[in-house]
């Protein structure tokens, strides 16, 4: 909520606002989690814009798989075969190499597809993937056609290309997901420990073009977040933290055996808010996707939009990191937190949370510690910054004599004693009456 729709009572200590800017805050639009640091090196060379109507004429042709074998693409069914088969068949013509990975599941024999790009480091593997199988109850064009498409239609952007990244490429569509992620862990399971470490990034797309679309990145790892929030942000798009699906997709397969892992997704069954149709359009009180899971999830189950800006991002995302933008956060990384934290008003310290992960060793001599609070009597606050092993600095004691409204500034603390990594909290207290607010950010810069 901005801070324009915040209802503060006046209190009979009045100050004249203070016009002050958030000196050395980077102004981004993270949500209300922990945001990520930068990815580094840019790709040499722009990624190619992904032609939506290729992506929807992939999704055609899932569909007219599904109908011409009993309305579904299900694990075990011809429909998924037939699947298989035309998404290889796409590849093997584009030069890659391809391999079909079987397993059984259900008494049914389930199939994963490997695709490789020549070239390439082979010891820095940057892997893209989805999941291809749908329901039985459906053809599954959101679920999962569109993140199968969107992929597909990438991996083609790369051969017309002729593109040749720094990392090695990958791209795999996994069966029986609808079952439990059973495909992409028989995959990973089978992967010996030499091949995972290999693996630079996996990053992850299911549902891509649900019909009332959110625009959700997976936190799970902070530069490879950094690289989908950024894409979005030049759109001026906001994104949000995906939580719907979380560990419930192929990615989790790859995260539980310590691959680092990112992805995009545009809503199931949960219902979209009030506040989120003001960010992205679409009907409030109704689910991101009325289809999931069901018949009619099929190719009239499309926004084309998010379609269209989700494939983009993949192909950002293919081209930024193979071309050896790293997955690293390097220094000079910004990590916030933007929910609101009501301060009682005299009353028991309040803290706002940022999760640092990623980095080695201690924080810096020169943390930038970005604080924004609102508050109508700023004298009556005191601020400190706590280090994940509990030691506080202090920013800001109480004072009688400050009368202006807000603390809006940028501290810098000496936390080289400190592990990096781990939970950093803003701890706020109002010591005195009659005078009300929240804390609006909170932002750490290493």
């Amino acid at each position: 909520m901005s801070q324009t729709d915040r209802r503060i009572r006046i209190p009979r200590r009045t100050a004249a606002v203070a016009a002050l800017a958030l000196a050395g805050l980077v102004a981004t639009a993270a949500p209300a989690a922990t945001a990520a640091p930068a990815t580094g090196t840019a790709a040499s060379a722009a990624a190619p814009d992904i032609p939506v109507a290729n992506v929807k004429a992939h999704l055609n042709q899932l569909q007219s798989i599904a109908t011409a074998n009993g309305g579904n693409r299900a694990h075990g069914r011809a429909g998924y075969k037939a699947s298989i088969d035309y998404v290889k068949g796409k590849l093997d013509a584009a030069g890659f190499t391809t391999t079909v990975q079987q397993f059984t599941s259900s008494g049914a024999t389930g199939y994963n597809l490997i695709a490789d790009w020549p070239g390439g480091d082979p010891n820095q593997v940057l892997f893209a993937g989805a999941h291809l199988d749908s329901v039985t109850s459906g053809p599954g064009i959101n679920d999962n056609g569109s993140g199968s498409a969107g992929i597909l239609e990438t991996a083609l952007a790369v051969s017309r290309a002729q593109f040749k990244p720094t990392k090695h490429l990958r791209f795999g569509w996994w069966g029986a997901e609808e079952l439990g992620i059973v495909g992409s862990k028989y995959y990973v399971n089978n992967l010996p420990a030499a091949e995972r470490s290999k693996i630079s990034g996996y990053l992850n797309f299911d549902m891509i073009g649900s019909p009332n679309p959110g625009y959700f990145v997976y936190d799970d790892d902070p530069a490879l977040e950094k690289v989908f929030k950024d894409y979005f942000a030049g759109l001026n798009v906001p994104t949000e933290i995906e939580t719907e699906g979380d560990g419930r997709s192929d990615h989790a397969s790859f995260k539980n055996v310590g691959i680092k892992v990112g992805g995009l997704f545009t809503g199931a069954g949960r219902t979209k808010t009030a506040a989120q149709v003001q960010k992205w359009g679409g009907t409030s009180g109704q689910a991101f996707d009325r289809c999931y899971h069901s018949s009619c999830d099929t190719t009239a189950n499309i926004n084309d939009t998010a379609l269209d800006r989700n494939s983009d991002a993949i192909a950002h995302a293919i081209w930024t990191l193979g071309a050896g933008g790293s997955t690293e956060p390097p220094s000079g990384d910004t990590y916030e937190n933007t929910a609101d934290v009501t301060i009682p008003d005299n009353g028991t310290a309040v803290t706002s949370t940022v999760n640092v992960t990623g980095r080695t060793g201690n924080a810096p001599a020169a943390l930038k510690v970005g604080v924004d609070i609102v508050h109508t009597y700023r004298g009556d606050l005191v601020v400190d910054l706590l280090a994940p092993d509990g030691t506080a600095y202090r920013l800001k004691s109480a004072s009688s004599g400050d009368s202006a409204d807000n603390v809006q500034t940028t501290y810098t603390v000496d936390a080289s004693s400190e592990a990096a990594n781990g939970a950093w909290k803003l701890r706020v207290q109002d010591t005195a009456a009659q005078d009300t607010g929240y804390i609006n950010a909170f932002r750490l810069t290493f």
